[in-house]
């Protein structure tokens, strides 16, 4: 008879969970400088668009790799 194996949980390190908490309030403050700078000089700028694409992406794919 064969035993089903179950997934083991692994905790995240406290470095990891504290860099997405990081990345997370980066984000944040990013979107919030992106909305004020459309409201006082009413244009887009796109170097704080990539930089929140960037960390986004970032984000995305810490938690990507620790599902797989």
């Amino acid at each position: 008879m064969r035993r089903k194996r179950g997934r083991v949980p692994i905790k995240p390190s406290d470095r990891l969970v504290l860099a997405v908490q990081f990345s997370i309030y980066l984000i944040i403050a990013l979107v919030a400088l992106e909305i004020a700078h459309l409201i006082a000089p009413e244009s887009w700028n796109s170097e704080i668009f990539s930089a929140i694409t960037g960390t986004a992406g970032t984000i995305f794919g810490v938690l990507l790799e620790r599902k797989g």
